[in-house]
């Protein structure tokens, strides 16, 4: 295969392209938190953190940390204007009220039709972290995963079914990986763009699930 994965960063800032003027947006911890760094400036998006922060900016410059604004990776964070930190009771009933437009969460697997493995992989001596994902996965409007498209030992994290602990069932909408966007439908899964020099065949050869191409359609004509 002659294709290049997208790197960490280059998934952020694909998945930051989708992300809507106006919208409220959790950033889950981990590589969802580096889109705070690709929101474009003439975007109006307000970053939720579960920890307690609604409008939140990308990190600070180097040596303008403040131990007090942290996001809930424990990564800094700056505050834009109007920006706001509270209770972490009143962030979870954001997020369980269905205040939050958009969540973007990391996965160690997604199923066909949507269901999410995200917290514990059930492996003996594993740490399971669930923090708010199952309250984000329920509560917001649109869940997207950003995630390698397969492990490191290079099993598919795309699956047909979970085989891993459940986050939540029927909730992811969209998926980003190091290899291409798919849009989980009530057909199936979509891949509507693949990297360069990458073929479906061989997408779906790196896929546990069946995949459906749509990398040729036009989307205003679709």
């Amino acid at each position: 295969m002659s294709h290049t994965l997208l790197t960490r960063d280059q998934i952020a800032e694909r998945a930051a392209q989708d992300i809507p003027d106006g919208a409220y947006v959790n950033l889950g911890i981990g590589l969802p938190t580096k889109i705070a760094k690709y929101l474009p400036a003439d975007k109006d998006v307000f970053l939720h953190s579960e920890n307690g922060l609604l409008a939140f900016g990308p990190p600070p410059a180097k040596g303008e940390e403040d131990p007090e604004l942290i996001n809930a990776g424990k990564e800094y964070v700056t505050m834009l204007d109007g920006g706001s930190f509270f209770h972490h009771g009143d962030s979870f009933a954001m997020m369980r009220g269905g205040h939050i437009d958009i969540c973007v969460l990391g996965a160690f697997q997604v199923a066909s039709n949507g269901d999410l493995a995200n917290w514990s992989t059930g492996a003996e001596g594993a740490i399971p972290a669930v923090g708010g994902a199952m309250d984000l996965a329920v509560g917001a409007k649109k869940v997207f995963v950003m995630t390698n498209h397969t492990t490191k030992t290079g099993e598919p994290k795309i699956v047909s079914e979970l085989t891993y602990p459940v986050t939540g069932k029927h909730c992811v909408d969209r998926i980003f990986t190091d290899l291409c966007v798919i849009d989980v439908t009530v057909k199936g899964l979509v891949v509507t763009e693949i990297v360069d020099g990458m073929s479906f065949a061989e997408l779906q050869a790196v896929t546990g699930a069946t995949l459906i191409d749509a990398t040729g359609i036009d989307a205003t004509q679709a």
